[in-house]
């Protein structure tokens, strides 16, 4: 056993100590493809006295430290390229305490997104963020990269939900961030700071989410657009009459693209080269018959071709479960993925103008209601 072998087992233990080739391997990267991770050695924490020694060693060993979570990431912010040890929080994973009165979650970093979802359920309440990789992402990874997903335009992002940070610095010094306040006045505010930091600032190692009341009876419609120019207009008229939980925009390539792989059916008879799925609360009886006249108008404005409403749950999850996979499907065809925040309707534009230069296969391209252009590339 070489000496910085053994003096990590006497920090984190020999059971959570990974040295062979798969494990670095496996945890040396995250889903981006530009770089090979060359990790020397991968520990396992399981508590936030472990992390302060490990900082504290490394900085004595002048060893870098590289974060990693559930690597569903895209920035490269959990890749060891260079020989570092890396520090994955998938054995940190627990809920530590609820607080019913203002319903926040104190829970670790290697906590599962779907776990606090499922958790958010069984106090009868509601976790937002939603993205195709909540199955295996990390809470600590969200806030790292300040995940958004598809429900950005009625919940915000990761960070309008963190009430609270305990972060390790570089230097080994352990913050207390906000301590879970709704109203804190004093002071910087450097739980902001560390939210999409991936990992350059220092590691998260508990964070307090809020969590919210859940919505009722939720609607998705499945559009079939003429243009791309014309989902400003669709979401104008539709914000205008419903209260949008969730508006994306993705092409027809995206689109077959799932289909093919699952081998699922297309959900129009006759195709179209762009497709919007939208999302309403239906908060009053009235809501139904605002979304029927909002698809009338669009239709008589010439912007939409045909449409599904969602007539059952089953049917809701499945439009959904579409829009979510098209990120995780289109990843063994390793595009070149690029994440755009221009306000309407500059992403269109953009957009627009890419495609017809790269004269590449830009299977997916996603536009959320929040004015955030995703593009994945196939070369």
């Amino acid at each position: 056993m070489s000496e910085l072998a053994a003096r990590l087992t006497e920090i984190v233990g020999l059971e959570n100590l990974g040295s062979d080739a798969a494990v670095r391997e496996k945890y040396g990267r995250d889903w981006t493809r530009f770089f090979p991770p060359v990790p020397s050695f991968v520990v396992f924490p399981r508590n936030i006295e472990i992390v302060l020694r490990l900082v504290k060693f490394a900085n004595e060993a002048k060893i870098s430290l590289v974060p990693s979570g559930g690597r569903t990431g895209l920035s490269g912010g959990a890749v060891a390229t260079d020989g570092e040890i890396v520090v994955s929080f998938e054995k940190m994973n627990q809920v530590l305490q609820f607080n019913e009165v203002d319903n926040t979650v104190v829970v670790e970093p290697g906590l599962i997104t779907q776990q606090l979802q499922e958790f958010a359920t069984q106090k009868g309440l509601f976790y937002p963020v939603d993205f195709a990789s909540s199955g295996s992402s990390q809470i600590g990874g969200n806030i790292a990269t300040n995940a958004g997903g598809i429900k950005v335009l009625r919940y915000g992002l990761t960070r309008d939900w963190v009430r609270g940070l305990k972060v390790v610095t570089g230097s080994g010094e352990l913050l207390d961030l906000n301590k879970g306040l709704i109203k804190n006045a004093t002071g910087y505010d450097l739980r902001h700071l560390f939210i999409g930091s991936e990992g350059t600032l220092g590691f998260i190692v508990e964070a307090t989410m809020a969590l919210t009341k859940p919505p009722n009876d939720l609607t998705v419609v499945l559009l079939a657009v003429h243009k791309m120019t014309d989902v400003i207009s669709i979401l104008e008229v539709f914000k205008n009459k419903v209260e949008l939980t969730a508006f994306e925009f993705f092409s027809d390539e995206a689109l077959r693209h799932v289909i093919d792989l699952q081998g699922a059916n297309h959900p129009f008879p006759e195709q179209s080269r762009y497709y919007v799925l939208l999302e309403f609360e239906r908060t009053t009886a009235e809501v139904p018959e605002l979304a029927h006249a909002a698809f009338s108008d669009c239709v008589s404005g010439g912007w939409v071709a045909d449409g599904v409403i969602s007539q059952s749950e089953r049917q809701r999850d499945e439009l959904c479960h579409t829009v979510k996979t098209l990120h995780r499907l289109l990843h063994p065809l390793r595009p070149t993925r690029m994440m755009l925040p221009f306000a309407y309707p500059r992403c269109l534009d953009f957009w627009q103008r890419s495609k017809e230069k790269l004269e590449r296969d830009t299977r997916r391209s996603r536009l959320s209601g929040s004015g955030t252009l995703a593009m994945a590339i196939c070369i």
